[in-house]
């Protein structure tokens, strides 16, 4: 037999049949990325190659012990019969008998067969005294493996054993002995933990811990059996699971470790917060211990204990800094805990306990001292906001927004602060001398508050709201806000951009149409933005025309096309006048060597409306004017024109006493005032009122910017006063000298609309309005055929917020008008219900 086996097998001593079972086996790959084992055809990924190979190399060591026990194989292989023999001869070298292959041949062959299961002819003695003799192995062998000896023990022997009881019907007894025999060893480990001194506590129980989740691995391990099969036959509680349930009762629900253990661990926190080292190791072990036995045990034996004590430190440790320090230091110190709690977390406790002892935190330290700290004299929140103390307004942010309701009082402190302080700021009278100044005011204000919530609010748009509401709330109050800010706009685009990059006047720009969207009235806005734009442009003093057309463009993206086409009409007539004046001079180059003449002509639907007043112009200019009229009547029919003398400058040559020469920049109405001393030494006020023309008004600011005004004064005047009266008489000054050979003489004006210039320019805006609620009123009627006169309201309103904020009354009257010309009528039946009419 053993010649054949050798024979069998070969040089290399592998069993033919056999070939590879108790070695590695062979793959090969497949097109898909996977592998093939060669021997069994089984498919797999590569990552599973090394596993597979290491429980085919098994299971021929398996087969082994159960035949050398006299034993069937444990159901290890899934072949049929005859694979079966192969694989057992293979193994022991042996060849297949003729009654072997017989008999597989007969199983495999058999389509169908049916089984009967027979009762043993012969009755199985079983050793009555079998059971307590497997316990007792199993029982020394569980003491050893506590008392550290397990190395001498044979865990297949034992798992055998274990295996055994099981299978002959004590697996009752070897259960409840196991309870049994663990709760002697955790009565002994409890002792030792009680008689732990100090520090030492936690360590031996740690140590003690760590040994029993040892021993209880290896002592699951040779009870795998009974914990696969007669555990859940018997609902029981698995062997780790067991383990962990003694350990809890007999150690940690002891009556004189747990309240230790607990006191141990809430002082280690204590000392950790007020400074000391401790050993955190040892607390993550511990604590780890108690989740392992169940989140129950952790939140009653530990976590409930730990918010309350958490709590109780907080409130005190509170109440201690708000009495000690301001409001910025009190927040630092809160951030410190705060952060201090989280890392804490990270380091020793569950993850679920942050948003615990976090809200333990949070309440203590900030939710019931909000007001307080808000309202902090000398440090609280408005302090914050005037000292720009971004550092400080973050903290809060951050802290209050963890907190119901916090960020909403940050919010409306904030806003009730800006709204008090813009009230303050637009109704101060001293400041409403300087509308530059006015604006300039708002616009710091703006990009302090947008500071604030960028860098310390995180551009949280519930703030941004807050503050544009704030804004518009109180520019609104008051009614000449829309003329201040385009005084502001007059101001910068004449002189204050001068030297100034295109980046920086954009972000100038920018800066006004923020204020600007801010305005309810933004048609006021316009009569006066288009007063100062023609000033500039027909005076020539824009510093960009650039920076004129993008406030246009910005303009217009704000309030649509219409807002601004006449104003685009407005630079469109000054190109247009370009051309004009020099088709005018090519057809009169005689005019080369006398007084010249520009003029610029003016869309009157485009321009602000001026009242047509004409002063008697100097025969050598109405000359000129006469002239250029017939030449641009002659290229244009059907065209009228009229002079708007107010509106125009000359540059005059004069010699004054001693000969002393200069060019003179001044007004038409200064030019036909002076030319006058042409042919007079001395003239009275009423002279030069009636021989010019000129409205008294206009005359007196003339007079008084020529003879009044230092280094200036062209004129004399007696008697020498600051004011222009009508008995006043004026000569030319002989000793008049600047240092420039050109000066301007500008004319005396306020820079603000007088009373009754503003209470005209108030009235052009509302006649203005009227057509426009009338146009609104009509599109909605038309699209809507039928509407109750509050929705009308509702809709005209929304529709025109864009240039004015229309009041309800002017609506009303607008719809009674409407009526009267036959646009809409009332429903007979409700009086409040009007119709369209087609």
């Amino acid at each position: 037999m053993e010649e054949e086996s050798e024979e069998k097998k070969g040089g290399d001593g592998r069993n033919k049949e056999g070939t590879n079972l108790l070695r590695p086996p062979t793959f090969s790959g497949l097109s898909n990325g996977r592998l093939k084992c060669v021997e069994t055809g089984h498919e797999m990924v590569v990552k599973d190659k090394d596993s597979y190979a290491h429980r085919k190399r098994c299971r021929p060591g398996l087969i082994d012990f159960a035949l050398s026990h006299s034993k069937p194989p444990l159901n290890m292989f899934k072949q049929d019969l005859l694979s079966r023999i192969f694989i057992f001869s293979s193994l022991y070298g042996g060849k297949l008998t003729d009654q072997m292959t017989k008999i597989g041949n007969d199983m495999s062959n058999q389509k169908k067969r049916i089984f009967q299961i027979e009762a043993f002819k012969n009755r199985v003695v079983v050793d009555p005294k079998y059971a307590e003799k497997t316990w007792k192995i199993l029982e020394h062998a569980i003491h050893e493996i506590y008392n550290h000896n397990a190395s001498g023990l044979s865990f297949e022997e034992l798992y055998r054993n274990a295996y055994n009881m099981v299978l002959h019907k004590f697996g009752e007894k070897l259960y409840s002995g196991l309870v049994t025999t663990m709760t002697a060893h955790l009565k002994e480990i409890s002792k030792s933990i009680e008689a732990a001194q100090g520090d030492l506590f936690l360590e031996e129980l740690n140590r003690k811990w760590n040994d029993h989740n040892k021993a209880l691995q290896m002592i699951r391990d040779i009870l795998m059996y009974m914990d696969r099969t007669y555990i859940p036959n018997t609902h029981k509680t698995p062997v780790h699971e067991l383990g962990l349930s003694l350990w809890r009762d007999n150690i940690i629900h002891s009556g004189k470790i747990q309240s230790r253990l607990l006191s141990t661990l809430l002082e280690l926190v204590h000392r950790e917060r007020t400074g000391e080292v401790i050993d955190r190791g040892l607390m993550r072990n511990i604590v780890k211990m108690l989740m392992d036995l169940g989140s129950s045990v952790y939140q009653e034996d530990f976590e409930k204990p730990f918010l309350e004590v958490s709590a109780e430190f907080y409130r005190r440790e509170s109440q201690k800094f708000i009495e000690c320090y301001d409001c910025g230091d009190y927040l630092k110190k809160a951030e410190i805990r705060l952060n201090e709690e989280i890392e804490r977390v990270t380091h020793y406790l569950d993850a679920k306990s942050e948003g615990k002892i976090t809200n333990v935190v949070e309440k203590e330290m900030i939710a019931n001292h909000m007001m307080r700290l808000v309202h902090m004299e000398n440090s609280g929140l408005v302090n914050m906001l005037l000292n720009d103390k971004h550092g400080d307004l973050g903290r809060m942010y951050n802290l209050f927004r963890r907190v119901p309701n916090g960020l909403a009082m940050i919010r409306d402190v904030m806003t009730s602060h800006l709204r008090e302080t813009g009230k303050q700021l637009v109704t101060d009278a001293e400041r409403l001398k300087d509308p530059v100044e006015y604006v300039q005011r708002l616009l710091d204000e703006k990009e302090k508050y947008d500071g604030i919530i960028s860098l310390a609010f995180s551009n949280d748009k519930t703030f941004q709201n807050a503050l544009n509401s704030s804004f518009e709330y109180f520019i609104n109050l008051n009614s000449r806000s829309p003329e201040f800010i385009s005084l502001f706009v007059d101001d910068k685009l004449r002189k204050g951009l001068k030297g100034v990059s295109e980046e920086d006047v954009e972000i100038i720009l920018d800066r006004v149409m923020m204020i600007f969207c801010y305005l309810q009235e933004k048609d006021v806005f316009e009569k006066y933005y288009k007063q100062h734009l023609a000033k500039r442009l027909l005076s020539g003093k824009t510093v960009s025309d650039d920076a004129e057309r993008s406030l246009i463009v910005k303009l217009k993206t704000a309030c649509g096309y219409q807002y601004t086409s006449k104003l685009e009409g407005m630079f469109t007539d000054m190109k247009t006048s370009q051309d004009t004046m020099q088709g005018f001079c090519s057809s009169h180059p005689e005019l080369t060597d006398g007084p010249t003449l520009v003029v610029q002509v003016l869309t009157t639907g485009s321009w602000p409306t001026q009242p047509s007043i004409t002063c008697h112009l100097p025969f050598e200019m109405s000359a000129l004017c006469e002239k250029f009229r017939s030449y641009y009547l002659g290229i244009h029919t059907g065209r009228r024109l009229s002079w708007q003398t107010n509106m125009g400058t000359a540059d005059i040559k004069a010699i004054f006493g001693k000969g002393q020469k200069h060019e003179l920049n001044v007004s038409t109405y200064q030019m036909c005032i002076l030319m006058l001393f042409n042919n007079a030494d001395r003239l009275s006020y009423k002279e030069i009122e009636q021989v010019t023309a000129i409205p008294a008004s206009d005359l007196k600011r003339c007079l008084q910017s020529m003879a009044c005004v230092k280094g200036k004064n062209v004129l004399r005047k007696e008697p020498m006063s600051k004011d222009i009266g009508e008995d006043d008489s004026f000569f030319v000054n002989e000793k008049f000298a600047s240092k420039f050979y050109k000066v301007k003489v500008g004319t005396v004006v306020a820079q603000k609309e007088s009373e009754p210039e503003k209470q005209e320019t108030r009235q052009r805006v509302e006649e203005d309005r009227k057509p426009q609620i009338e146009a609104a009123v009509v599109r909605i009627m038309k699209s809507r055929k039928v509407l109750d006169h509050n929705n009308i309201i509702a809709e005209v309103t929304k529709q025109l917020q864009s240039r004015f904020l229309a009041n309800p009354t002017e609506i009303k009257k607008r719809i009674e008008s409407l009526i009267e010309r036959e646009f809409l009528e009332r429903d007979n039946s409700d009086r409040k219900m009007y119709r369209y009419l087609a």
